[in-house]
């Protein structure tokens, strides 16, 4: 865990400025808490070490970034306390949610029907999977066809690591030259691998590849942007373990914070307007 918060302080900067207003506890929202809850006043939310401009941990074990926002915004509403625990990758994100070691993940983590088998997802963003290289994009990485031949760095576990592999398989199949997929725990490590120039690109969410490419002095760009790239809508949220009446709870919150301009405010802080949904939901992904 140790390397992944190092990471992840490498790549961290001062908040943007921005006031989020101070949120009232919503009774009828906090009566509806389990009394486990609501007698402990705490919620523990688990992040996967980095993820920003959405969730940014330093060595302090600090959480900054757009998710801290929303989730001290929504425990001000519950009139909960939000503790962050840290782990190294989705996957034991995940498998900690449904052991009940941690009660959520604010993510946001991409919701696919797959997923939805063990987990329940609050989206509230919409997100799109694009390219980072080397600025010039001198390997002409134009779309997720034009992988092929290329050393493509990925979130391990994550849907971009799918849908790369898929495609590695696909240019096998068509004689084209191979495409060597490189998988890492975290997004600092799998960004960090193309700026050394151990890989050609890095496959992922485009919210944080933005935020990666205006930290990395003019060495980076985007790519393929505007493409599916594998892809069809795109929805992210927090994550609760199936059938959690925690879900409910964090929906009701986020839609609270929808009405009163909060939500807006966090997105636009942290550059993400374009990530905007106008309704949040639950499970919104189809097949």
């Amino acid at each position: 865990m140790a390397m992944v918060l190092s990471h992840g302080a490498a790549f961290a900067q001062a908040a943007p400025a921005g006031n989020i207003p101070q949120q009232k506890v919503n009774d009828d929202l906090r009566a509806k808490l389990p009394e486990e809850i609501r007698a402990s006043n705490k919620l523990v939310s688990v992040n996967s070490g980095s993820f920003p401009p959405y969730e940014i941990v330093t060595d302090s074990r600090t959480m900054t970034g757009a998710s801290a926002d929303l989730a001290d915004a929504i425990g001000q509403l519950l009139g909960v306390k939000i503790e962050h625990a840290t782990v190294s990758g989705l996957s034991a994100l995940l498998s900690g949610i449904k052991s009940g070691r941690y009660q959520f993940a604010m993510g946001p983590v991409g919701d696919f029907k797959s997923r939805q088998e063990a987990n329940d997802f609050v989206d509230y963003v919409q997100e799109y999977v694009v390219f980072a290289v080397q600025k010039g994009n001198p390997k002409g990485i134009n779309s997720l066809e034009e992988a092929c031949g290329n050393r493509i760095a990925v979130m391990s576990g994550g849907s971009a690591e799918r849908v790369i592999k898929a495609q590695a398989e696909k240019c096998a199949a068509e004689g084209k030259p191979a495409l060597e997929v490189q998988s890492y725990t975290d997004q600092p490590t799998s960004i960090l691998s193309v700026r050394s120039k151990r890989a050609d690109a890095f496959f992922s969410s485009q919210a944080p590849l933005t935020y990666f490419v205006q930290q990395a002095n003019g060495e980076l760009e985007l790519a393929a942007v505007g493409k599916a790239n594998g892809f069809d809508d795109l929805y992210q949220g927090a994550v609760v373990a199936k059938g959690s009446p925690l879900g409910e709870i964090l929906l009701g919150a986020i839609k609270e914070l929808v009405k009163n301009g909060t939500y807006a405010a966090v997105m636009k802080k942290w550059g993400l307007e374009n990530n905007m949904i106008p309704e949040p939901g639950i499970n919104l992904a189809k097949k």
